[in-house]
């Protein structure tokens, strides 16, 4: 039998399990995975986004431990899918890394505003993803001065990290999400300062953690800038401990030769005048040489 909670004490931040840090009920139900005392304590009042000392929300916590049930209860209940800027993970991060493609589903998925409005007019809202799929982990820096001095390492994003750890379905699904596939940092950048071997954008670590075909492929139909990598720094040898994957680089070589093509194309035209150059055996001149 359920016993109803003090009201005074249901967010109150207590030891209540040994060897535990100071939390409330909520996240202690959330951690263990217990859906139904989750689903119990916010109708009675639970706040929902409350962090503990290390600023690790209820659903942060669910997420880390593989409770998708308790994620959902917890989303439909109003949770912030970003988790809290006060702790340098999120939840798509998380799940992201360990390859939860089931719990980045319920996290980005663009009906999850959608649970407060009625259905008849659901169709009439505008769809929209529930977490930050490009969530940069640095916290913004009190200093002016430090804010702005130029970063020399790829900040570690969501797509960065599936890519990292080979979880392809994860991959997908954040760029579908709207996950920039050029994704590098929010503030200035200073590439010549980056060490030797660090990738300097998304496509550039796809290769050099030695990822396959596919993560290429997704990224060349998501429009990742190609010119970003630097040809010259990458081969099969090994860059690291890691080698590139043969066929994703030639993927990618390909893709750049058309890509480049095509700006060569363009470029003449532009110069020439013309909306576009006729094929080198067009038909016309087939034509011209008979006269």
């Amino acid at each position: 039998m359920l016993f109803t909670p003090n009201a005074s004490r249901i967010n109150e931040k207590s030891v209540w399990c040994c060897g535990w840090l100071p939390c409330t009920p909520l996240r202690i139900a959330a951690t263990a995975g217990h859906g139904p005392c989750v689903d119990f304590l916010l109708r009675k009042g639970a706040e929902i986004d409350l962090v503990d000392v290390k600023g690790q929300t209820a659903l942060y916590v669910a997420v880390v431990n593989g409770h998708l049930e308790c994620a959902r209860i917890l989303l439909e209940a109003g949770a912030d899918p970003n988790g809290s800027r006060h702790h340098r993970s999120t939840p798509v991060y998380h799940a992201a890394r360990v390859g939860r493609a089931d719990i980045l589903q319920e996290l980005i998925r663009s009906d999850r505003a959608g649970y407060a409005i009625p259905a008849q007019k659901r169709c009439q809202a505008p769809l929209r993803y529930g977490a930050d799929v490009d969530v940069n982990h640095h916290l913004p820096s009190r200093v002016p001065s430090l804010s702005l001095r130029p970063l020399t390492t790829l900040v570690v994003c969501p797509l960065y990290i599936s890519a990292a750890y080979h979880n392809l379905q994860c991959f997908r699904l954040l760029l579908q999400a709207g996950a920039n596939p050029d994704f590098n940092c929010c503030g200035p950048i200073n590439i010549q300062g980056f060490s030797r071997g660090s990738p300097v954008c998304v496509m550039d670590a796809v290769l050099r953690h030695g990822c396959e075909a596919a993560f290429v492929h997704l990224l060349i139909d998501f429009g990742a800038n190609l010119n970003l990598v630097k040809m010259e720094a990458l081969g099969v040898e090994s860059m690291g401990r890691v080698k590139v994957n043969p066929e994703a680089l030639e993927v990618f070589k390909e893709a750049r030769r058309e890509d480049c093509g095509a700006d060569l194309c363009g470029s003449l035209a532009r110069i020439l005048g013309v909306a576009e150059l006729l094929p080198a055996s067009g038909s016309a001149n087939v034509d011209d040489s008979t006269q």
